[in-house]
C-alpha cells in the first residue's frame, strides 16, 4: 500500500512538471535554440571557419537600432561569421518577445539585400549563398544561416 501511495505521488509530480514545462512555452515565445545552432555548425553545411561575435557587434552589424529596436530587446544570441573569405554566417538572435523578433527579421532581410549588393562585384561566387540564405523567425528568436548547403540547414531545422 505504501508503494502505491509513493507511486501516485511520483506520478502527480511528473504530471505537474510536465505541465510547468508546457507553461514556459505558452504565448508562442518558444523558438530556435543554441543547441540547434551547434548542430548546424557541426553539420558540414559551412565551408569556411566561422568566428564568434558578440551580441553588441551583431546589434550594429544587422542595423537593429535603425529598425526601431532598443538594445534591451536583444537579450541573448550566438553569432558566427566568416572572417572575410566568404559570406557564410550563422546567427541566432534571442529577443525579449516575438514582436521584437519580427522587427529584427525585417532588419536582417535588409542586411541580406545589402550584402548581395555589396558583394555582387567583389565576391560574385558568394551571391547564390546570400540569395538562398535561411532566415526564419520563430517565437522570440530569429535564425540566419548563409551557407554552402542550404538543403542541409533546412533539413536540420525541420
Amino acid at each position: 500500500m505504501k508503494t502505491m501511495k509513493l507511486f501516485g505521488l511520483v506520478a502527480a509530480v511528473v504530471c505537474l512538471l510536465a505541465l510547468a514545462g508546457c507553461g514556459g512555452q505558452s504565448g508562442g515565445e518558444a523558438g530556435y535554440t543554441k543547441e540547434q545552432v551547434q548542430e548546424l555548425l557541426d553539420s558540414g553545411a559551412f565551408t569556411d571557419a566561422l568566428d564568434e561575435l558578440d551580441c553588441d557587434t551583431a546589434w550594429a552589424l544587422y542595423g537593429l537600432e535603425e529598425a526601431g529596436l532598443s538594445r534591451e530587446d536583444l537579450t541573448d544570441g550566438v553569432i558566427y561569421r566568416s572572417a572575410g573569405a566568404t559570406c557564410e554566417e550563422l546567427s541566432l538572435l534571442i529577443f525579449a518577445d516575438s514582436g521584437a523578433a519580427k522587427t529584427a527579421q525585417g532588419a536582417l532581410e535588409s542586411y541580406l539585400q545589402s550584402q548581395i549588393e555589396n558583394n555582387r562585384d567583389y565576391r560574385p561566387g558568394e551571391i547564390p549563398k546570400l540569395e538562398d540564405a535561411v532566415l526564419r523567425q520563430e517565437g522570440n528568436t530569429v535564425l540566419l544561416a548563409v551557407s554552402a548547403d542550404t538543403p542541409a540547414v533546412e533539413a536540420l531545422l525541420g
